[in-house]
C-alpha cells in the first residue's frame, strides 16, 4: 500500500521522474534566492518577474510553438527587460522602483496573456500559465539542471557580498563593494530559475517554489544559514508530496506543489518558533527576554 502511494508513481512513469528531478534541482536552487529577496524587502519583486517573463514566452510561442528554448530564450529577455528596466526608469526618472516594476509587470502580464490567447488555444494558455509535468522532456531537465548549477555556483561566489549588502549596505559602500552588479546578478539569477521552473509549474505558479518556502523559513530559524537550509528543504518537501498529490488527485502539477508550499507557510506561520503565532502569544515566564 505504501509503496504504491509513495514509490510506485516514480516507478512507473518517467515523466513523474522526470518532473520530480527537475523540480528538485530548482528546489534547492530558487529558495536561497527567494531568502535573499526577502531581506532585501524585495519579497513581490519575484512575483512581478514571474509575470515580466510572460511576453517573452508568449512571442516564444507564436514563433514557434511549445518549443522550450525558443519559450525559454524569451521568457528570459522579457524578465531581464523587466528586472533591469525598472530600475533605469526608477534613475531615469526620479522614481520609485518599485512604481515602476508595478507598470511594467502589468504591461507585461497584459501583452503576454494577449499573444497566447490570439495565438494559441485554452489548452496551451493553461499549459504555459499553470505548467504540466507532461511537459518536462529532457531539454526541460537540461534547462533546469542549468539553472542550478549557475545558481549554486553564483551563491558560493557572491555569499558574503549579499550578506553585506542586504545587512549593512553603508559599510558596503563605504569598503568600495559594488552591490549594484550582485544585486543585477541576484535578479538575473531569479529571472532564470522562474524561466527553468516554467515546464514544470508554468510561468505563473513558478514563482510559488521560490517564495513561499523562503517566508516560512522566516518563521523557523533566526541566522541566514538556516534559513536557507530550511527553505530549500520545505522546497523539496513541497514538490514531493505536490507530485504525487498531483498523480493520485489528477490535478495541474503547478499549483497542486505551490499549495503544498502554502501549507507548509501557514503551519510554520503558526507554530513557527520565530515570530510564529502560538510563540508571539504564548505566556513567557518571569524574568524571560
Amino acid at each position: 500500500m505504501l509503496y504504491e502511494a509513495l514509490i510506485a508513481p516514480f516507478a512507473e512513469f518517467g515523466f513523474l521522474r522526470r518532473a520530480l528531478v527537475g523540480c528538485l534541482a530548482i528546489s534547492l536552487s530558487a529558495p536561497p534566492l527567494g531568502v535573499f529577496l526577502m531581506l532585501r524587502r524585495m519579497s513581490l519583486t519575484g512575483d512581478v518577474l514571474a509575470h515580466g517573463i510572460l511576453p517573452g514566452v508568449a512571442l516564444g510561442f507564436v514563433l514557434a510553438g511549445l518549443w522550450l528554448p525558443a519559450l525559454a530564450l524569451g521568457g528570459l529577455l522579457a524578465g531581464l527587460v523587466v528586472a533591469l528596466g525598472a530600475g533605469a526608469l526608477a534613475r531615469a526618472t526620479g522614481g520609485r522602483e518599485d512604481a515602476a516594476l508595478t507598470g511594467l509587470y502589468l504591461t507585461a502580464l497584459a501583452a503576454g496573456v494577449t499573444l497566447i490567447s490570439w495565438r494559441g488555444s485554452a489548452v496551451e494558455l493553461t499549459q504555459l500559465l499553470f505548467g504540466s509535468v507532461l511537459g518536462v522532456d529532457d531539454a526541460a531537465l537540461l534547462l533546469m539542471g542549468g539553472a542550478a548549477t549557475a545558481t549554486l555556483a553564483f551563491l558560493a561566489i557572491a555569499w558574503r557580498p549579499l550578506i553585506l549588502e542586504c545587512f549593512d549596505p553603508s559599510f558596503a559602500q563605504a569598503v568600495g563593494l559594488r552591490g549594484s552588479v550582485w544585486h543585477l546578478g541576484l535578479l538575473a539569477l531569479a529571472v532564470l530559475n522562474l524561466v527553468a521552473a516554467l515546464q514544470a509549474v508554468g510561468s505563473l505558479m513558478a514563482v510559488g517554489l521560490m517564495m513561499l518556502p523562503a517566508i516560512a523559513a522566516r518563521h523557523l530559524a533566526r541566522e541566514l544559514g538556516g534559513m536557507v537550509l530550511a527553505a530549500v528543504g520545505i522546497s523539496v518537501a513541497a514538490t514531493l508530496v505536490g507530485l504525487l498529490a498531483s498523480y493520485h488527485l489528477d490535478v495541474p502539477s503547478g499549483p497542486t506543489i505551490v499549495l503544498v508550499a502554502a501549507a507548509f507557510w501557514v503551519l510554520a506561520l503558526v507554530a513557527g518558533p520565530v515570530d510564529g503565532l502560538l510563540a508571539r502569544h504564548r505566556p513567557r515566564r518571569h524574568l524571560d527576554g
